[in-house]
């Protein structure tokens, strides 16, 4: 069983989820809370495996409270409960386990709880390791920092947030090593981390992807695969 923590603003809304926790026998304890202050506050007193948190709360708010317990050295799972669709590519880069929003459905709820208790029984992942040379220093980089792929012969290039490395490895032999972790040939030149998209622009006879700053193009080849899976990430009513 999970003991968590909910917290809200408003009262009602706190009661409403503490209600449809309650009926969920994989949850233990709840413990209530009205503010950020008072949620952190919980986190000190009793022992929390998961954080089921509104985002927008006055002074400290549910990012907020992400933030601080991502320095935490075992920090609890959270669950963001809101009514704010905006905020989910923020949220998932805080590592939240899930991002349900209001109005709450129990059945949706009794996800975020099956998510919470995996995480949990199997533990958070190891993000794999990737070796590479710069300048005759061998660097070790997580692969998951990883945004996208150029293809520059054959070499390829690793385009990290702050930082890029040449590798002697081919881009095709990418695609099919990291296929399965989530990485998308979207055109001859270009392997994508498909959890680092932003926008996808869609225009007459033309596609492409935004990451951060930087705009890749989408092969009119590449469409109908970027499509399925952009389709299979969306959500929809159960």
């Amino acid at each position: 069983m999970i003991n968590v923590v909910v917290a809200d603003d408003e009262l009602p809304a706190v009661e409403e989820l503490a209600f449809l926790l309650d009926g969920d026998a994989r949850v233990g304890q709840i413990h209530r809370a009205t503010s950020g202050a008072a949620a952190l506050k919980a986190l000190e007193e009793f022992d929390v495996d998961a954080l089921f948190l509104d985002i927008h709360m006055p002074s400290l708010s549910g990012l907020d409270i992400a933030r601080v317990i991502s320095r935490f050295s075992r920090p609890p799972a959270v669950v963001f409960v809101t009514a704010d669709e905006a905020q989910a590519l923020e949220a998932f880069e805080l590592a939240a386990v899930d991002y349900v929003l209001k109005p709450i459905r129990p059945e949706r709820l009794a996800e975020s709880v099956r998510r919470v208790c995996e995480l949990l029984q199997d533990g958070p992942a190891e993000p794999e390791v990737v070796t590479v040379d710069q300048g005759g220093i061998t660097k070790m980089i997580r692969r998951d920092e990883i945004r996208y792929v150029q293809a520059q012969g054959d070499y390829a290039r690793l385009h990290t947030a702050d930082a890029s490395y040449l590798i002697r490895v081919p881009l095709n032999d990418l695609e099919q090593q990291w296929g399965p972790a989530g990485y998308l040939r979207i055109h001859r030149g270009y392997l994508v981390a498909m959890c680092r998209v932003e926008k996808v622009r869609m225009a007459p006879g033309k596609a492409a992807v935004v990451i951060g700053d930087v705009e890749l193009p989408v092969s009119r080849r590449a469409l109908p695969l970027l499509r399925e899976q952009l389709a299979a990430n969306r959500i929809r009513p159960l």
